[in-house]
């Protein structure tokens, strides 16, 4: 009697531990205002392909002219790459319009919808979705 108690204990705390990622993971809704668009226009500083979900940061001239560093969350990376993303398409110092969502904080942070490149290419969360008209 006292093994299957364990035995049930162990295999309660393996069930525990499978469902845990799934507990983790957020909504967008929950960290970003999906009533408070944003579009900016900035210089691409860097794209980190991290899991769970990619980000690009980027350095926005804002109304007074000063500079100021946003971090645009954007969709899994495996997402990106199997949609025609590829790290050699958007680079350090090219200038992007990222369409989106403010993070609820009102911080210089937001959820990616589209971003798009200086030639009208168009990407969104996970990848290209159109490009420019003639391509």
């Amino acid at each position: 009697m006292k093994f299957r108690g364990v035995k049930a204990f162990v295999v309660g705390l393996m069930a525990l531990f499978v469902t845990l990622p799934a507990w983790a993971h957020h909504s967008f809704a929950a960290a970003y205002n999906m009533q408070d668009p944003i579009t900016i226009t900035g210089k691409i500083v860097e794209v980190k392909l991290n899991n769970p979900h990619s980000h690009f940061y980027l350095d926005v001239t804002d109304k007074d002219g000063k500079t100021v560093r946003w971090i645009i969350e954007g969709g899994t990376p495996g997402g990106m790459l199997r949609n025609g993303y590829s790290p050699q398409i958007i680079k350090q110092g090219d200038t992007v319009t990222i369409k989106g969502f403010r993070a609820r904080n009102a911080s210089n942070n937001g959820m990616l919808t589209e971003l798009v490149l200086a030639d009208g290419t168009v990407y969104g969360m996970f990848g290209p979705q159109q490009s420019a008209p003639g391509k």
